[in-house]
């Protein structure tokens, strides 16, 4: 139910959805009245959109979540490598027959890298489908596809596959990973999903060495945008979805701390 209805808010919550069921309301209110009584909604979904456009609202958002882990120094030596779903579309993927992946496919070209630095090490793909309307695809499946057609042994692969959020990936994994004392893990994810994903695996039981990657931002402060609406609606949804996942784990009991860090 968690699950659930944390999808649907987000239709609703997410900046530019809200911006433009604000400019909605407000004009139907206005075509309803024939009075100005819906002006303050248009102006204020407007001027939202115009803000976001123009201020760097998105870059202020999503830094401090890139630069709460710095990447780490690598050892000689990794036992095993946890890479978290998000980087491959599944539904496209089923319907075209083969691997389709998204903005953060990032995660799986330094999977990649990782595995040939350390052929040893054991490899877990994590992700289900976190979507409302399943495909019969998890996402773990097509992310060890990807790896596969860049020579990485399949044997070497696990996939988890039940988990449908961060903490279900913590959990999940752990179980089907089952680390044993003193083995050391790479936990590879986008920096910006990296502070939550380091306190679920916390909670579940797990010291894991985090390795963000996908970075959106210089990680200095920016004064100006390049005026990309788009662009900046997906980084600020990102940057605020993470947040409020970060407030709602925290309330939950899913991480030990509100904002985890090393």
């Amino acid at each position: 139910m968690t699950f659930v209805l944390s999808k649907l808010f987000w239709y609703v919550a997410s900046p530019g959805n809200l911006c433009v069921l604000l400019i909605l309301a407000g004009a139907l209110r206005l075509a309803l009245t024939r009075r100005r009584r819906g002006l303050g909604l248009v102006l204020a979904g407007g001027l939202g959109l115009a803000a976001i456009a123009v201020l760097p609202l998105s870059a202020w958002a999503i830094a401090p979540l890139e630069n709460r882990f710095p990447q780490p120094a690598l050892p000689e030596h990794v036992d095993g490598i946890v890479v978290l779903g998000g980087g491959v579309n599944p539904r496209i993927s089923a319907a075209r027959g083969r691997p389709s992946v998204r903005d953060a496919a990032e995660r799986l070209f330094a999977a990649g890298e990782l595995a040939r630095r350390y052929p040893k090490a054991r490899i877990v793909m994590s992700g289900g489908e976190a979507s409302i309307f399943p495909t019969g695809r998890p996402e773990a499946t097509v992310m060890r596809d990807v790896l596969v057609s860049q020579g990485i042994d399949a044997s070497r692969i696990a996939t988890e596959t039940t988990s449908r959020n961060t903490y279900e990936n913590a959990v999940e994994t752990h179980r089907l990973a089952q680390p044993k004392p003193g083995e050391i893990w790479v936990l590879i994810t986008s920096a910006w999903h990296m502070p939550r994903a380091v306190g679920c695996f916390r909670t579940a039981g797990w010291t894991i060495l985090p390795y963000p990657v996908d970075y959106q931002t210089t990680g200095h402060p920016e004064a100006i945008t390049t005026l990309q609406l788009n662009r900046e609606l997906v980084r600020l949804d990102v940057a605020l979805r993470e947040w409020a996942g970060l407030v709602v784990y925290a309330a939950l009991g899913r991480t030990e701390a509100l904002f985890p860090g090393p």
